[in-house]
């Protein structure tokens, strides 16, 4: 667990807002567990939007495997030498400065619970599922999940993830180094792509809870 999170203050579960509410410097988009540990994920507004290659370099990054830890993963693909992931953790927005591009777990929650469009959804039954958010996420169906009711995450609204856009995740596919995973924000299709392309990302960061 990285050390700045292990070391911030502790919040209670029942503190927490809707979804999609304003919280931490963003807005709530739902709980991870990681190692035992549940957390709170904050999704940045407009300003937390960039955009680049996952990495110029097609070296393996072994420290940027994690499905739920995203500053640690975008930490090691900085080190990597990665400008998307520099430009990640130099934002600083409401005053916060631990934001990262999300793991894959952390990202299917952005899709789950602010989706822009209503589009069906791409229904494989594995796209959605997700063993890390609480409560666990099952494969997407055509019709769930629907349309956010966040209206400034709703297509066209200021905080909006673009429906034309795929994002970046920090995570790096296991098998094949030379890619990492990534989500249409349309359709809600989760796959992996060659790391030099250049794609969208949305700024993530997540507290402790209990």
């Amino acid at each position: 667990m990285n050390q700045a999170l292990a070391a911030a203050p502790v919040f209670a579960a029942s503190a927490l807002p809707a979804i999609g509410a304003p919280l931490e410097g963003g807005y709530f988009t739902g709980i991870t567990i990681e190692n035992g540990q549940m957390f709170a994920n904050v999704t940045a507004g407009a300003a937390g939007e960039l955009r680049g290659k996952w990495n110029e370099s097609l070296d393996l990054v072994a420290g940027a495997m994690s499905r739920t830890d995203g500053l640690s993963n975008t930490q090691a693909m900085a080190a990597a030498g990665s400008e998307l992931a520099l430009a990640a953790l130099a934002l600083t927005i409401n005053g916060l400065s631990d934001w990262s591009i999300p793991a894959r777990d952390q990202q299917e929650l952005q899709y789950r619970h602010l989706k822009p469009s209503d589009y069906e959804n791409y229904a494989d039954g594995i796209d959605g599922v997700n063993p890390s958010s609480l409560p666990v996420g099952t494969a997407y169906t055509d019709e769930s999940p629907v349309q956010t009711t966040v209206e400034n995450f709703r297509a066209g609204g200021a905080d909006a993830f673009d429906e034309d856009e795929w994002y970046w995740s920090s995570t790096q596919h296991a098998d094949y180094p030379t890619y990492a995973w990534l989500q249409l924000f349309d359709n809600g299709l989760q796959l992996n792509d060659h790391e030099s392309y250049a794609g969208a990302a949305r700024a993530i960061r997540r507290f402790p809870i209990q």
